[in-house]
């Protein structure tokens, strides 16, 4: 037998994997993104650095051989509007500082002269940023090389880093919960066809074996194919079974019926006592393993069709009449008088002729067998609030009281019955071929004196 073992779920494995890669995109996500904007931040102050140099630069001029400046309000405003920053500067002419704070730091230029040069340094316990830009200003007859020095704190750099990161950590986390909502909802999806395929195959009944035929991504039609010709296979195997049942069934009930009437010839010509009381014996016990072989193999033909109906329109009064002709001598061995009532608007039914005769026959097997001598039994077709309803009502001894719902249970036997041969399968059958047609199988005492019930009811709708 083939065992499967659930390991994991398909669904969990898709979400956790999708939902590392969308961790590892919402890191890589996140450095980028604070990486860039540090990066522009940072190239925005130098420029504003540059901007505040150059305007100072512009400013130079030369008095009596001296270089003099006049410092542009708009120099140091801009770099102090951007933030808090403290703000340094300091002009040097000839290596002599003309003004501004005489310990700042003048950066080597090195030879490219004309861009400005940046550097970050420490002053006054701070980290600066400074930029260095150089000019040549006439003085008299000759140029003075005067170098523009302007610093700032990164107390505000680092705010808006600070206020950067934050924002991308915050953009970051948002993508990985939106990313871990897809991932979920793209899991749902790629499982969604097993789903619907396991449901096809679940609504089925436990003995229905056509072909799956649903909608299937390609990655499934190998599981969809194999899956058929599994049930195909089946389907083979349990129609070759019933035709062995039915087989089996002649065969087991000739030789039966055989050996039974050979025994009836016997036993009356027997005049010993004690000869016909072990023949009577010998003809009990071959109507009870008759009996008993043929439900059992009635009962496993009715399960094996019960899935697979081969249904045509059926007539409830042909089958009962048919049934009565077959089952009249029997009952006339007894005396036993069989009345057919058949309704003149009867509308037929579509059902498994082969069932519902199985049915049938059994229900009024039954009602022979528990009959007394020189009584009747009552077969009555009828129509009535859109059903189709056949009863067999008897004379015999009813069920002693028993609840008759659980008569239909397999092997199940009335108390009162111990004495007469059965196997407690024919309201089984019975139960089980109304239920395979929608129907219902109603089983009660006789309401007009002694004896039972038994109605075969099927809704027309």
């Amino acid at each position: 037998m083939i065992r499967f073992f659930a390991t994991s779920s398909i669904r969990r494995r898709l979400v956790a994997q999708l939902s590392i890669i969308a961790a590892l995109l919402s890191i890589v996500f996140f450095l980028a993104v604070r990486s860039v904007a540090e990066g522009a931040a940072a190239d925005t102050q130098d420029n504003v650095l540059a901007a505040s140099a150059t305007s100072i630069a512009d400013a130079l001029y030369s008095e009596r051989g001296n270089v003099r400046v006049e410092l542009p309000y708009s120099a140091l405003s801009m770099l102090g509007a951007i933030s808090e920053d403290r703000v340094f500067y300091r002009i040097v002419a000839d290596g002599e500082t003309v003004t501004g704070y005489d310990d700042l730091q003048v950066p080597d230029i090195g030879a490219d002269r004309l861009r400005a040069q940046f550097v970050t340094a420490q002053y006054k316990g701070e980290e600066v940023r400074l930029v260095s830009l150089a000019r040549a200003v006439s003085s008299g007859d000759r140029a003075a090389e005067v170098q523009v020095v302007v610093a700032q704190t990164q107390r505000g750099l680092a705010a808006i880093s600070s206020q950067i990161t934050t924002t991308a950590m915050a953009v970051a986390i948002g993508f990985f919960l939106m990313a871990t909502a897809l991932s979920l909802f793209a899991a749902q999806s790629a499982v969604a066809p097993l789903k619907r395929l396991a449901q096809s195959v679940a609504r089925r009944g436990p003995k229905d074996l056509r072909s799956v035929v649903t909608k299937t991504p390609g990655e499934l039609v190998p599981l969809v194919d194999a899956l058929n010709n599994f049930m195909g296979r089946l389907r083979s195997s349990l129609t070759r079974s019933e035709d062995f049942i039915a087989e089996a069934a002649h065969r087991v009930r000739t030789p039966l019926a055989t050996v039974r009437t050979q025994a009836e010839v016997v036993y009356r010509q027997m005049e010993r006592a004690e000869n016909r009381k072990a023949l009577r014996e010998m003809i009990r016990a071959v109507d009870e393993s008759s009996r008993s072989a043929g439900q059992l193999l009635d009962h496993a033909m009715v399960t094996f069709r019960t899935d697979q109906l081969e249904k045509s329109e059926v007539e409830l009064g042909d089958i009962a009449k048919e049934i009565c002709q077959r089952l009249r001598p029997t009952a006339e061995l007894k005396d036993i008088d069989i009345v057919l009532e058949q309704s003149p608007n009867e509308v037929p039914i579509l059902a498994d002729r082969i069932l519902i005769q199985n049915a049938v026959r059994n229900i009024m097997d039954n009602a022979i067998k528990y009959s007394p001598v020189e009584s009747t039994i009552n077969v009555q077709v009828s129509k009535s609030n859109k059903v189709m309803k056949l009863s067999i009502t008897d004379e015999g001894r009813g069920f002693g009281g028993m609840d008759a719902t659980k008569l239909t249970k397999r092997f199940s036997r009335g108390s009162n019955v111990d004495d007469v041969v059965g196997s407690g399968l024919g309201l089984t059958i019975a139960d089980e071929v109304a239920q395979a047609h929608n129907g219902r199988l109603e089983v009660g005492e006789n309401l007009k004196g002694r004896g039972a019930c038994v109605s075969l009811i099927f809704d027309l709708s």
